[in-house]
């Protein structure tokens, strides 16, 4: 078999039975190339997790169709520790089709406690290594170095000075790849039997990203001091008190040609910050340069151009992995920002070239969509790719520590880049807050009462086909998963309409002796977005100017204060568009949004379309079979064609992937 997929997908051919129950101990069918494979052939999937929920599916979509003598192809997915499928219903056993798949069959050799901990979307690499070199039988710490070498590209026999750890490192966090916490022992285990490292504070810089760049960024004036002195005649300035929060060694070799590679992506992206510096005019016309402030605008203009560069090249593909455009997204905020932060001054040809990449981003991205965003549904929920997966990332964290306390906050509407201005300015008044920074998806249509709701269920918009026209039953839905978790009512918070003035209730709330769960629902930037007609440049200054108010700091350290761990995200994005005209629908419409119309059935949808043939028809994708989406053109808004407007429910980037930040105090 040329892939490990292959041995798996080989089992689904369709037509061969209309059900087929497959024990999954591993999550192995739950990985994107799996899912996209099975989805092609036809089949359908439903994981085994919530018997009600799981119930409602299977009878609402399956047997209903059945009973009228259709052949479907359902793949039903039990994940358990058990390789059998007894946790299944009879009258599911008596239908189906049997198969099982695990690990230990893909790698035999291999220690399974090892590599069942990798993510699934490493076993490419590591089945191709297996192929490759063939190994015999290996122990956990054999396997451990095996995956380090061949999947992370990490040989620690190869990391013998400062300048090969920061280049593994380097690579490491700027990919933010994820590598499993034995790894990473095994990892620095290794890495101690030399005293080469032994001021190295490698138990925080391995694992931890963000560490690890504020590491580098203190570092780096002391860097510049060094090479600022070389033009000098040999006399070195007097050292300075640098005041450095995270130990180790106080002088890196950024100037090594394995590490500068990284480092203008770096200041570009706005991983690491520009410094001042008192020989800033030389400095500036070297190598550093783009680690040096100089003048403002031409050190904006400088990164715009650069983010541009990197860009224009690093599209993710159609068979990309989610994380791929996670990445993309980051980046694409940074320019966004940007670009409208100093619009009046960018030349014309830069201005072409922005919205010639923005073409492309959105058409690339709504390929990718309809390839591989059903996929994203079933994935686990650590770490949570989806909005609906937050609930139950939360509550893993529940589980494993009777005392923790966990606070989601929402900002309702908040795109990536009006993340950026909000964490710049709580950052200015708190610089102890740090910020571990993920992203999620949003649902499609990329509206509140979809996409919020899906937050605060912990389940796809399927299983709340009664509410999804509001948000009324928001509480419910928070209260009731968390039940299932075994939490009483009085230790599950929730509040919304919040956003400005008083933290009264907020404080009232979390000062009840059990409260454990918070979720909090922070409106002002939605009501930003409803009234702006000054575009995206408009909602970052009025973003800039609400996160200066006390409000989110308050809150922030209101919790933190109370001992919770809290997280942050969104609904939702936003983006300006333009009116490509109203459809004259009359009352066939059950949702008449800017950027979406939402049908009770396709032949009515199909009707619109023909006005509207650049408009998107999404399939129930999660949703009801009944909630058909007809999501307007790239950058347009159902509205007057001369009426600019900032609006969501459509299915760009700026829409769809929204930050997920987990927010503390350093040294915490």
């Amino acid at each position: 078999m040329s892939s490990w997929r292959d041995q798996i997908l080989k089992e689904f051919i369709p037509k061969v039975a209309r059900l087929t129950l497959v024990a999954d101990r591993d999550g192995l069918l739950l990985e994107e190339g799996i899912l996209e494979g099975v989805h092609e052939r036809g089949f359908e999937l439903i994981p085994f997790e919530d018997h009600l929920a799981f119930r409602y599916a299977y009878e609402s979509k399956f047997r209903s169709r059945w009973d009228r003598g259709e052949h479907t192809d359902l793949v039903v997915i039990l994940r358990s520790q058990a390789n059998d499928l007894s946790g299944l219903p009879y009258d599911l056993l008596q239908a189906g089709r049997k198969l099982s798949f695990n690990l230990g069959d893909l790698f035999p050799n291999l220690s399974y406690p090892v590599v069942t901990a990798l993510d699934r979307g490493d076993l490419e690499a590591l089945y191709e290594a297996q192929k490759r070199h063939a190994p015999g039988q290996l122990g956990d710490n054999a396997t451990k170095e095996f995956v380090l070498r061949h999947v992370f590209e990490i040989a620690p026999e190869l990391v013998k000075q400062p300048s090969d750890l920061l280049r593994v490192l380097l690579r490491r966090h700027y990919h933010g790849q994820r590598i499993p916490a034995d790894l990473d022992n095994r990892f620095i285990q290794l890495l101690r039997q030399s005293n080469v490292f032994d001021d190295w504070p490698l138990e925080t810089l391995v694992s931890d990203r963000e560490a690890f760049f504020a590491f580098l960024q203190e570092r780096w004036p002391i860097f510049l001091d060094r090479e600022a002195a070389k033009g000098t005649s040999g006399i070195r300035e007097e050292k300075k008190p640098y005041g450095l929060s995270i130990e180790g060694p106080v002088e890196l070799p950024f100037d090594h040609h394995d590490l500068r590679v990284y480092l203008d992506n770096l200041f570009v992206e706005g991983v690491l910050h520009s410094v001042p510096h008192k020989h800033a005019d030389t400095l500036s016309k070297t190598w550093v340069g783009l680690g040096i402030r100089t003048a403002p605008m031409e050190d904006k203009s400088r990164r715009l151009g650069k983010l541009l560069d990197g860009l224009e090249v690093s599209i993710p593909a159609e068979d990309a992995k989610h994380t791929d455009w996670f990445h993309f997204a980051r980046s694409w905020a940074e320019t966004i920002l940007l670009a409208n932060d100093q619009a009046e001054a960018i030349p014309e040809a830069t201005d072409e070239r922005i919205k010639g990449l923005q073409a492309q981003v959105d058409a690339g991205f709504v390929a990718w969509l309809f390839k591989r965003y059903a996929g994203l549904i079933n994935l686990p929920p650590v770490p949570p790719v989806m909005l609906h997966h937050l609930p139950r990332f939360l509550a893993r964290q529940v589980g494993e520590n009777r005392h923790a306390k966990i606070a989601l906050i929402l900002v309702d509407g908040l795109a990536l880049d009006q993340w950026l201005v909000v964490r710049s300015a709580l950052a200015f008044k708190q610089p102890g807050m740090k910020f571990r920074e993920q992203a999620v998806f949003a649902w499609i249509p990329s509206l509140t009462s979809v996409s919020r709701q899906a937050a605060f269920a912990g389940k796809a918009p399927i299983f709340f086909p009664n509410s999804i026209q509001t948000t009324d039953k928001e509480p419910a839905l928070w209260t009731q998963f968390w039940a299932d978790h075994g939490l009483t009512p009085n230790e599950v918070v929730y509040l919304k309409g919040l956003g400005d003035g008083s933290l009264e209730t907020v404080s009232e709330a979390l000062s009840h002796p059990k409260a454990r769960v918070v979720g909090l629902v922070v409106d002002k930037v939605d009501k930003i977005m409803h009234g702006m007609e000054m575009g995206t440049a408009g909602m970052h200054n009025q973003v800039r100017q609400w996160a200066q108010q006390p409000f989110m700091n308050t809150l922030l350290e209101l919790l933190l204060d109370r001992g919770f761990r809290v997280y942050l995200t969104s609904d939702h994005g936003n983006v300006e568009t333009k009116g490509c005209g109203r459809p004259a629908e009359g009352a066939m419409a059950d949702l008449r949004g800017e950027r979406v119309r939402v049908y009770p059935d396709a032949a009515l949808r199909a009707k619109v379309k023909e006005r509207f043939p650049a408009a998107l028809e999404w399939g129930p994708v999660g949703l009801p079979e009944d909630y058909l989406a007809l999501l307007a053109p790239a950058r347009k808004a159902f509205v007057q064609e001369t009426q600019r407007t900032v609006s969501h429910g459509g299915a760009s980037l700026e829409e769809l992937i929204v930050p997920l930040v987990q927010i503390e105090r350093r040294g915490e």
